[in-house]
């Protein structure tokens, strides 16, 4: 999955320098998740499990 530089901090980042939180970045198919103060480290991939959430929430 190709990102880029498509890394956004999450609007509950904590106040200060905002290195304690969470970034996420989106493609058409998937939304990734990485901590802020190891960008370099692991990354969750979400694809489906969005979709089934914004389902659940709808009905």
């Amino acid at each position: 999955m190709a990102l880029h530089d498509n890394w956004r901090k999450s609007s509950y980042s904590a106040g200060g320098d905002g290195d304690d939180c969470v970034e996420m970045a989106t493609t058409p198919t998937h939304v990734a998740v990485r901590d802020s103060k190891t960008p370099t480290r692991a990354t969750l991939t979400f694809t489906t499990f969005l979709e089934a959430l914004k389902t659940a929430r709808l009905r």
